[in-house]
């Protein structure tokens, strides 16, 4: 079963949409007063969710209202964001100190939180303690675009439920076969979806895209492939969807699946598609496991040069070209024996830009 929810309104309308979202949806059959639940947003970088990168802080307003209201007492915010950021600043750039004023849930920073180590199908994974103790675990994505996995939505938002060390490591293996052995090991109780202006080219935002709904479903398989087709994917062209369904992690969405629309006559009269503008550019890089928040630097770099062909081969980027050296442009200190390079950790676009003119 999946919800979908349209038209946002003015302010204060988003909470009560994800509200009356969560009561049309079956989460109450799973739901019990004594619960503590914790809710994991996207807030990857410190911008504002009106960018298209992070959560809507009216979103998690909804989604504790609806708890609150259940019964539900102990609720609590939990996130880790991308590799050289912190929770912290984000939880106060993206409005969540407000939510933390106003109804007195922990935001609780997941960096330093001990991790436990499980593994599935050969794939040993170190997840945050704090997010397996939970008794129910409300992933809150937002459905935009990603550079090197084309979506980011529930499966992949559970990324910030693992140490920043370790989302190094899933890009040295392959990033989508941990994710899918991610998500066997840590099963969300219920995805609610931010999908009222995600980036559809970018996932630290800077473009979005105004689409205006609230979708929420039990399985984070299921509605991933079904947002996944909003923006023009089928689920094999979103690798980790591939490997969700092989692993027996759920069905992707068909004809047969239970579509609640509520508020139909609010439907966006075109549909949002996403646009891989990282595509367009992977023959002028030459990538080993690089980290997304690196990638997305140069990608955003290379959109705004225009694509131009860098002098001396391929630009390098990764943790595969640490320790090596050469002539032509390195990206981040994984790369900084070739010259020139943008350092850091992650780079900055405008770092990148000059290297390209």
């Amino acid at each position: 079963m999946i919800v979908v929810n349209y038209g946002r309104g003015g302010a204060g309308a988003l909470a009560a949409a994800t509200a009356e979202t969560l009561a049309a949806s079956d989460i109450g059959a799973c739901l019990e007063r004594g619960m503590s639940v914790s809710i994991k947003p996207n807030l990857v970088v410190p911008r504002p969710a009106g960018e298209g990168a992070t959560t809507h802080p009216e979103l998690v307003e909804g989604i504790i209202a609806f708890l609150k209201d259940f019964g539900i007492q102990s609720i609590s915010v939990i996130e880790n964001s991308a590799v050289g950021h912190s929770a912290k600043l984000a939880f106060k750039a993206c409005g969540y100190e407000a939510l933390r004023k106003k109804y007195g849930v922990p935001l609780v920073d997941l960096q330093g939180d001990r991790a436990v180590a499980l593994s599935h199908g050969g794939c040993e994974i170190r997840i945050c303690e704090t997010a397996l103790k939970a008794d129910f675990l409300i992933n809150a994505p937002v459905l935009k675009a990603h550079c090197q996995t084309r979506m980011t939505c529930c499966m992949k938002n559970l990324k910030g439920c693992i140490p920043q060390s370790e989302m190094k490591r899933f890009h040295s293996l392959g990033l989508h076969k941990p994710i899918a052995a991610l998500n066997a090991l840590l099963r969300p109780g219920y995805c609610v979806v931010d999908g009222v202006c995600g980036d559809l080219t970018f996932e630290e935002g800077g473009t979005p895209v105004e689409a205006n709904r609230v979708i929420a479903g039990r399985d984070p398989l299921l509605v991933d492939s079904y947002c996944a087709a909003l923006i023009g994917y089928g689920p094999d062209e979103i690798e980790y969807l591939s490997l969700g369904r092989e692993m027996g992690l759920g069905e992707c969405y068909s004809r047969e699946t239970k579509l609640v629309e509520l508020n139909p006559g609010r439907k966006p009269r075109r549909a949002a598609k996403g646009d891989p503008v990282a595509d367009r550019y992977r023959g002028l890089v030459d990538e080993d496991a690089a980290c997304s928040v690196c990638y997305a630097a140069l990608a955003f770099a290379l959109h705004r040069s225009g694509g131009r062909v860098p002098r001396g081969g391929k630009i390098k980027i990764g943790q595969g070209f640490r320790g090596k050296s050469g002539a032509g442009i390195g990206i981040g200190d994984c790369a900084r024996g070739f010259a020139p390079c943008a350092e850091g950790c992650p780079p900055k676009a405008a770092d990148i830009l000059p290297l390209l003119a």
